[in-house]
C-alpha cells in the first residue's frame, strides 16, 4: 500500500507485487508534480525507469489505476478511462474515487509507503 498526499487529501492505493511495482515502491518516497496529459490522467517523470521484467506489452488502463508509461519513463494517474496503450504498464490502483485529480492544473503530491501490520 502506498499513500499519495495533495495538501489535505490522502488516497491510498494498492501495489501489484510484480517486478514494476517493487521496482515503483523501492523509489518510494516521492515528491512529484503531476500534471494534466490527454484530459484522463496526471503524469510526472520518475527519478528512473522501472523494469519491464515480465510485464505486459500494453495496458488498458481505468480510471483509478495508477500505472507506468515506459516509453516516456512517467508515472500515470488515470482519473478517466484510457485508450490500449502499448508501453503501459500497470502498477496498481487507487481505493475509493480518483475524481478529484480531474482538478485543472498540476498537483503537487508526496507519495510514501503505508507501514502495515505484520500478518501473524
Amino acid at each position: 500500500m502506498i499513500e499519495i498526499v495533495a495538501g489535505d487529501r490522502r488516497w491510498k492505493a494498492r501495489i501489484d507485487s510484480t517486478p514494476a511495482g517493487r521496482d515503483f515502491l523501492a523509489q518510494l518516497p516521492l515528491e512529484l508534480t503531476l500534471k494534466d496529459f490527454g484530459g484522463n490522467e496526471k503524469i510526472a517523470d520518475l527519478p528512473r525507469p522501472l523494469t519491464r521484467k515480465d510485464e505486459p506489452v500494453a495496458a488498458t488502463p481505468r480510471a483509478g489505476d495508477v500505472a507506468f508509461y515506459a516509453p516516456w519513463g512517467n508515472l500515470a494517474i488515470f482519473y478517466r478511462d484510457g485508450h490500449h496503450s502499448p508501453g503501459l504498464i500497470p502498477l496498481g490502483r487507487i481505493e475509493g474515487s480518483a475524481a478529484p485529480f480531474e482538478e485543472r492544473g498540476p498537483v503537487k503530491v508526496s507519495i510514501q509507503p503505508v507501514a502495515t501490520a505484520p500478518s501473524k
